[in-house]
C-alpha cells in the first residue's frame, strides 16, 4: 500500500482525461513518469487498466469498474484535505485545553464570552487539572500553567502579569491567635493543605537571602483551591492561594493576608503548546485573545 493512493489518483486522472499528456499536465508530472506509474500499477495488480493506442487512451472494463469505485473515494479524500487546510487558515474547529482551576477563573472565564462572539466556529474542550501534564501524551492542543512547571521544549506565551502567593485566614481566626510574623510561626497554626496528584504542596517562602519551606499541618487537605479559600473564610485555619484570586476578599475584610513580605512575586501563568509549525488558526486566535500585554 506504500504507493497505491498516489498511483490510483494518477490512474483516475488518465482515465478521466483519456490522455497521458493532459493527465500529466493536470498532475504536474512528466508524461514518461506517468506512463511508468501506470505500468507499475498494472503489474502489481495483475490487470490491464488502460487500453492504449498511438491516438487514444481509455479504461478497460476492469479499469472502468475500478474508476467507478475510486472516484467518490478520491473526492472524499479531497474534501477531507480541504477541511484540514481550513483549520490552518480559518479560526474554526476544536481545541483541547487543559488548565488549573485557579487559572480558569483568573485567565479564561473573563474572556470566554468575548472569544465565543468573535470566533463562533471554534469549540473549546476544556479540562481542569492542577497538575502539570504531557500535552502530547494527553492529546491536548495547549495548556495553561505556571511558568515554573512548563517543560523547556514547549512554546510559552504569557497570559498574566507576575503573581504572588497569598497566605490568608479569617479575621475571626486571627482574633484568637497571634499573627505569624515569620514562616516559623506557622507551627503554632492550623494550616490548610493543598494537594497535587504527586503529593502535598509545601509552602515556599523567601525574604532577602532567607528561604524557608513549610509542610502544612492542619485539619484539612484539598485538591481544589476554592475549598482552601472557603475553609479559610470559615475560620478553620490558614491557607495559601494566588493573591489575585482573593484580592476582593482581602479588600472587603473577609480575609486577612499575612507573611506578605515573605512571599515574593514570580512569573505567572503561561499558555503553552508543542510547536510553532503549521499552527492552526483556531489556536492562534486563542493565543491572541489570552496573551498578556503589559
Amino acid at each position: 500500500m506504500r504507493n497505491e493512493l498516489g498511483d490510483l489518483a494518477a490512474f483516475a486522472a488518465v482515465a478521466q482525461e483519456r490522455s497521458f499528456t493532459r493527465a500529466a499536465t493536470r498532475l504536474g508530472v512528466s508524461q514518461s513518469a506517468l506512463s511508468h506509474t501506470m505500468r507499475s500499477l498494472e503489474k502489481r495488480l495483475g490487470l490491464q487498466l488502460l487500453a492504449r493506442t498511438t491516438r487514444s487512451v481509455s479504461p478497460t472494463a476492469a479499469g472502468a469498474a475500478l474508476l467507478e469505485d475510486l472516484t467518490p473515494a478520491l473526492e472524499r479524500i479531497e474534501r477531507s484535505l480541504a477541511e484540514a487546510s481550513k483549520k490552518r487558515e480559518s479560526p474554526a474547529g476544536r481545541i483541547r485545553l487543559i488548565i488549573p482551576r485557579t487559572a480558569a477563573k483568573l485567565v479564561l472565564l473573563p474572556r470566554l464570552a468575548r472569544f465565543h462572539r468573535q470566533y463562533p466556529e471554534i469549540v473549546l474542550d476544556i479540562t481542569s487539572s492542577n497538575d502539570p501534564v504531557d500535552l502530547v501524551a494527553g492529546q491536548f492542543d495547549a495548556g495553561i500553567q505556571l511558568g515554573e512547571f512548563i517543560q523547556r521544549d514547549m512554546i510559552a506565551v504569557r497570559v498574566t502579569h507576575d503573581m504572588r502567593l497569598a497566605v490568608i485566614g479569617s479575621p475571626e481566626y486571627f482574633r484568637e491567635r497571634k499573627l505569624p510574623r515569620t514562616p516559623r510561626d506557622l507551627k503554632d497554626h492550623a494550616c490548610i493543605g493543598f494537594r497535587f496528584s504527586t503529593g502535598l504542596y509545601r509552602w515556599e517562602f523567601e525574604k532577602g537571602r532567607q528561604s524557608l519551606t513549610v509542610s502544612p499541618q492542619g485539619p484539612f487537605t484539598f485538591d481544589d483551591p476554592e475549598m482552601v479559600i472557603r475553609m479559610a473564610i470559615e475560620g478553620v485555619g490558614i491557607g495559601t492561594t494566588m493573591e489575585e484570586s482573593v484580592a476582593p476578599m482581602i479588600a472587603d475584610g473577609r480575609l486577612t493576608q499575612v507573611l506578605r513580605d515573605w512571599c515574593p512575586v514570580f512569573p505567572g501563568y503561561f499558555l503553552y503548546y508543542p510547536s510553532r509549525r503549521n499552527q492552526p488558526a483556531a489556536l492562534a486566535a486563542l493565543i491572541r485573545t489570552l496573551r498578556h500585554t503589559a
